[in-house]
């Protein structure tokens, strides 16, 4: 299908400058990061343009898809797998060291956290989500949109609360500006977000896409804090590459800070390892599949495959993608010809080789397959 209208980023997406430098550019990538059954002939791409500030250092999309084409339905991101529980249920103890009385949350989908919070205490819980999905035993009430200077909930609430939501606003500079406007004096904000500076460190082709649009890092994050009056009060790690949950109270007191000036070249060189690393990868992927005597499958339905497929990967000895979310299995991972099914399928095949480029994921999805489905599978990370 023909790429859509994109919508052109001019300028850096914190800062406002005009000062965008192209960086580079991944050709034909598809826009939407699920599983569907539609026919391929259906399927949108586009090209992937990053460019960074040369004042700010920000790297960033320059053409975003729009918003009813990224999101047409949930892709089901954090919704399955042991890391991703942990991550709630830390999450919702995180929330309750301020016990708040009344939350809303933004960007709830499954409303998860909603019901891992019930164990500190029952409190009004509002989900804004233009998709929603809940899960069973989410009780929230849901309003179905988005969070801009339009919304009005109609009552006060005591926190905003957003859990892997951030990373995904093309107007992150915008979005804080309406929840300063929105939030009184003294009303909190907690929130968590993906550890991105240490994702593309370690290379994880899940850190910055046509969804994550901005390279939200620590230095950025707590500026865009500042600058629109939130008093950081507390940040912690939720594992050393996964997350980092924030709190911040309004403050209109709170005085800007400035970026550090050396972060141009340290994103600059750091993005370009990352290019040069999947390079040399994914040549190495091909030599091996081309030499291998037993069926290849690949791991991850989602853009951990779309990223190296793209990026030349060659599909034609995978005999399926494998993945661990029902909702995904029997159906074609967007943007390629290949039907996801469970890992449950390799239990009869004979050493089965298995790609495997699913970041922190990587261990927890080996220990099951190998305890729990088939021991004798080889793995290419």
């Amino acid at each position: 299908m023909d790429t859509p209208h994109l919508i052109e980023r001019s300028c850096c997406a914190i800062t406002g400058c005009r000062d965008l430098e192209p960086l580079h550019v991944v050709k034909r990538f598809p826009v939407f990061m699920g599983c569907v059954s539609s026919p391929a002939s259906q399927d949108v791409v586009a090209d992937m343009r990053w460019s960074i500030s040369c004042s700010s250092g920000l790297i960033q999309l320059s053409s975003l898809i729009p918003l009813d084409v990224l999101y047409p339905e949930s892709h089901g991101s954090g919704g399955v797998g042991r890391l991703w529980d942990m991550h709630h249920k830390a999450f919702a103890k995180y929330l309750s060291h301020i016990a708040p009385s009344s939350v809303l949350e933004i960007g709830g989908a499954h409303g998860i956290l909603s019901r891992e919070y019930k164990q500190f205490g029952r409190i009004p819980w509002t989900i804004l989500e233009p998709n929603p999905s809940p899960v069973e035993g989410c009780d929230a009430r849901y309003i179905k949109g988005f969070f801009d200077d339009n919304f009005k909930l109609g009552e006060s609430v005591e926190a905003v609360v957003h859990s892997h939501v951030f990373e995904h606003v093309y107007e992150p500079d915008q979005f804080m500006r309406h929840l300063s406007s929105y939030m009184e004096a003294g009303k909190h904000l907690i929130f968590s977000l993906p550890n991105l500076q240490r994702m593309l460190e370690k290379k994880y082709t899940n850190c910055i896409n046509f969804e994550h649009t901005v390279f939200l890092t620590e230095p950025y994050i707590e500026y865009l804090l500042a600058k629109h009056g939130f008093r950081l009060i507390d940040k912690e790690y939720f594992l050393e590459d996964h997350s980092i949950f924030y709190s911040a109270v309004r403050d209109p007191s709170l005085a800007p800070v400035a970026l550090q000036p050396d972060l141009y070249a340290q994103n600059r060189q750091l993005y370009q390892e990352y290019v040069d690393y999947h390079e040399a990868l994914i040549q190495d992927l091909n030599q091996k599949a081309q030499e291998a005597i037993t069926p290849i499958y690949m791991f991850g339905a989602h853009i951990f495959s779309q990223h190296l497929i793209v990026n030349g990967l060659a599909t034609d000895k995978i005999v399926n993608i494998l993945d661990n979310d029902p909702n995904k299995q029997g159906r074609r991972l967007y943007g390629t010809n290949l039907v996801v099914q469970s890992p449950k399928v390799l239990r009869d095949v004979a050493n089965p080789i298995v790609i495997l480029k699913a970041g922190i994921y990587n261990e927890e999805i080996k220990e099951d397959i190998l305890a729990n489905i088939n021991a004798r599978v080889t793995f290419l990370e």
